[in-house]
């Protein structure tokens, strides 16, 4: 199949452009002219037209929901959920999990991994419940604790039991808690990348925590700071705390910062500050989604918590804190081009390959040769024409 447009790669973009694929794989991607008389023979999809951009299918690391849907114990939520994200491009989902008493995470773990299997989700995010309680956002309370070894242990057990033994990607945790020193060398041990976040750490045990599980950090990854700026206490120029930790590590290319440019969580000026100061290699654009993502206005849930959706702002209904997101993201990238002014190409690369480098998810994130087979077709506006995920058209 011969796809045709203007086609983002992570080089730059190129003007007349095709993509070849062949069942789920791609065979070329690049300038049209340079296509084999093969190649150019091929047919099109039906009522294919000019004008379109064809971007790699994003990769969304951090994601709670969508559809009504949240990722945990209930397979058809989850399904749904990651069936909302796919089809509005984002073709590879990891499937985040909130702070929840053990039980309620096994069994989430266990219903995800099963995803991992079929292939149906990329990998499962654990966000908890190691972390800060002065700094949980909509964090239920109750749940968070100490690093506990045995739940580790518990939640590999139930992926692997479901089929997916390396299902678990990254974790994150606060790093001043107790025993929290020795998390980054047991979860590297499971094939898990431990993420800073959720912490109201100072900037030096930031700092050590994030060089350790640089030195630790499975299948060539770099540490992962969730969401950064949200979370965290704010920087200070006497008190810098862990953004500047995070930013720091992430400019020499040992950390790589999570950052929901959606417009809500982060203000234009802070987005382009840190494209300019780490560059789009060290930035994984995300959405931090939760049930209410393509869904109206109203009432929903977060880890069971009480939310309310107003304005494209999640917000838990007692307290007020924001309650994760609603966008896609496409919206995420749409917003940081429009928005901010961060290049297509950069903000495309940190929605695609910087998150699949960063998670070793291997064969997407990038329209290369060899590369499965998942095309984000968009139009002038950055809006969604059609997605092509493992070389099947997902239907809208």
């Amino acid at each position: 199949m011969l796809l045709t447009g203007r086609v983002v790669t992570a080089d730059g973009v190129v003007a007349d452009g095709a993509v070849v694929v062949d069942r789920d794989r791609v065979v070329w991607a690049g300038r049209r002219a340079d296509l084999s008389a093969d190649d150019a023979a091929l047919p099109l999809p039906d009522s294919w037209h000019t004008g379109l951009t064809l971007l790699p299918g994003l990769v969304d690391v951090h994601c709670h929901g969508g559809a009504g849907g949240e990722f945990g114990p209930d397979a058809v939520a989850s399904r749904t959920a990651a069936a909302h994200h796919h089809r509005s491009g984002t073709t590879s989902v990891v499937a985040s999990l909130v702070s929840a008493a053990p039980h309620v995470l096994v069994d989430g773990v266990h219903t995800c991994a099963a995803l991992v299997a079929t292939g149906e989700l990329a990998g499962i995010h654990l966000e908890g419940p190691f972390l800060s309680y002065e700094r949980r956002g909509a964090q239920d309370p109750d749940a968070l604790s100490d690093p506990d070894p045995g739940l580790i242990e518990a939640l590999s057990a139930a992926a692997s039991a479901a089929g997916a033994h390396d299902a678990l990607l990254q974790m994150t945790f606060a790093p001043e808690r107790p025993g929290a020193d020795a998390l980054p060398a047991l979860l590297a041990r499971h094939g898990i990348v431990a993420s800073v976040g959720h912490t109201d750490a100072d900037a030096d045990t930031a700092w050590t925590a994030l060089r350790q599980v640089r030195e630790l950090a499975p299948r060539g990854g770099r540490p992962l700071v969730t969401h950064v700026f949200n979370g965290m206490p704010p920087m200070h120029h006497r008190s810098p705390g862990p953004v500047a930790a995070a930013i720091g590590q992430a400019g020499r290319g040992d950390a790589v910062l999570e950052m929901i440019g959606d417009g809500v969580h982060l203000a234009a000026g802070t987005v382009r500050m840190l494209f300019d100061a780490v560059g789009p290699d060290a930035i994984c654009l995300v959405t931090d989604a939760m049930a209410a993502s393509g869904m109206p206005d109203g009432r929903y849930t977060l880890g069971g918590r009480a939310v309310v959706v107003a304005d494209r702002t999640a917000r838990l209904a007692d307290g007020g804190a924001i309650a994760g997101g609603v966008a896609t993201l496409l919206d995420v990238v749409r917003w940081c081009v429009d928005e901010v002014g961060v290049p297509l190409v950069d903000a495309v690369s940190a929605a695609t390959r910087t998150p699949a480098r960063s998670m070793a998810l291997s064969g997407v994130g990038e329209l290369v040769t060899g590369g499965r087979a998942d095309v984000l077709v968009v139009d002038d506006g950055l809006e969604v024409v059609s997605v092509l995920r493992a070389g099947r058209w997902l239907t809208s």
